[in-house]
């Protein structure tokens, strides 16, 4: 890759709008970027090295690791393909949030899932104008 499409593809990492998050397969945090620091509020410093446990709202770890887990062992995922998942996730100050994310598995040379990068937006004031909009038509139908 030429110097100048390296720093425009830095350029893009680091500075996009949306989470981009980058995980080993034994889900430690390997990339953080700026995006990642404005939605969840950890600096790349605090998050790189941790568990994605620090994003991952409690009562939710178990199915996340469960999914993870069997990702990594089979090499598929229904999110890889620009498929959306929306999750709660959990902020710094333990807010709770809602992010779309997708993901893309990264593959070693033998062709085995080495890590694995999401893409993720927050979308709580999306989620929550759904559910006043689904809550203001249950009021109307009774």
């Amino acid at each position: 890759m030429s110097e100048e499409k390296q720093a425009l593809a830095s350029a893009l990492i680091e500075g996009m709008p949306d989470a981009l998050v980058v995980s080993d397969r034994d889900g430690i945090i390997r990339f953080w970027n700026e995006g990642a620091e404005r939605i969840f509020d950890f600096a790349a410093s605090e998050a790189i090295g941790q568990s994605l446990d620090i994003i991952t709202p409690e009562r939710l770890r178990a199915r996340h690791w469960e999914g993870y887990e069997q990702t990594m062992k089979t090499g598929r995922t229904r999110y890889g393909a620009g498929d959306l998942l929306s999750v709660p996730a959990t902020r710094k100050d333990g807010v709770q949030i809602s992010v779309q994310f997708s993901i893309m598995p990264i593959f070693d040379n033998d062709g085995q899932i080495k890590m694995i990068a999401a893409i993720m937006r927050d979308v709580t004031g999306e989620f929550e104008e759904r559910k006043a909009l689904r809550n203001a038509l249950r009021a109307v139908k009774n």
